[in-house]
């Protein structure tokens, strides 16, 4: 069974930064052509903070227009097409989860309500201020100096602060324990969505009650644990069937569904369409 192209980053020539992060001009990047990517998934987090852009970012089968002031930011796994123009500007940053080591729980936190957002327009003067931190972070990474590496990770954490005031006033941000709990269920999902499918299983994980952990979900993303999950198996189904040539059968078996006639009937229900006819319209 094929698999969905996974992008890697390029191995560094500083030990202390091998293949864990990178940050690049745009504007140098695109000095001769644009850039096309085609469909694939990444296993490190990027992040595209363009001050001007012109262009396409399709994350997740979900269309962007590329514009100025746009801020894309991406967990690993996620699947993206990306096209930018030249002319395009500002920077792309790239790392492992292993280069960002968060000390606390706090930490995590910010990281994984930063990159929780795939695209957020920041207005000029904001962004401004965003794009002032990036420049620090190019400059440590570019100049090598002593204790760079945590001069980098210190201006990410600035970054992803800054980047959360303008994704969220503080009434919209769920309060620590919703938070715990939701990052905690999203981390438990996304390693075992192809073998648990029952809200009870990841209740039973989360030593939460049913009620506990519909109660999270409902308050921090509006629906039930039930629907979360059966959303996450809808991504992972679209993602091999538009990034990949295999079977129904080989993608109902990945998805752990041995009975490919219920795999069918539930994908029809949840899209409108059955897996193959999603495919013949999308691709």
């Amino acid at each position: 069974m094929k698999d969905i192209p996974v992008a890697r980053l390029p191995n560094q020539k500083e030990p202390s930064l091998l293949g864990s992060f990178t940050i690049r001009d745009i504007e140098k990047l695109l000095a001769e052509t644009d850039m096309v990517q085609e469909l694939h998934r990444h296993d490190f987090y990027f992040l595209l903070a363009l001050q001007k852009g012109v262009g396409e970012h399709i994350i997740d089968f979900k269309p962007y227009e590329v514009s100025d002031g746009s801020i894309f930011f991406m967990r690993p796994g996620q699947v993206h097409q990306l096209t930018l123009k030249m002319g395009s500007s500002g920077y792309v940053v790239q790392f492992t989860p292993d280069f960002y080591l968060p000390k606390d729980q706090k930490s995590l936190m910010l990281l994984n309500r930063a990159s929780s957002k795939n695209h957020c327009l920041i207005n000029p003067s904001d962004f401004e201020h965003l794009n002032a931190v990036l420049s620090q972070i190019f400059e440590e990474y570019t100049g090598k100096k002593e204790g760079y590496e945590k001069a980098i990770m210190a201006y990410m954490d600035i970054f992803f602060v800054n980047l959360l005031r303008q994704q969220k006033s503080a009434s919209q941000i769920p309060n620590r324990h919703e938070q715990e709990g939701l990052e905690s269920f999203l981390h438990l999902l996304e390693t075992h969505y192809s073998t648990h499918k029952k809200v009870s299983d990841y209740a039973n994980m989360l030593h939460l009650s049913l009620y506990q952990i519909n109660a999270i979900t409902k308050s921090a993303l509006g629906k039930t644990c039930s629907e979360i999950i059966v959303d996450r198996i809808v991504l992972e189904a679209k993602r091999y069937l538009l990034a990949t040539s295999n079977q129904i059968k080989e993608i109902a078996f990945q998805l752990g569904y041995e009975d490919v006639s219920y795999f069918v009937r539930f994908f029809k229900r949840q899209t409108g369409h059955a897996p193959e006819s999603f495919r013949q319209l999308f691709t």
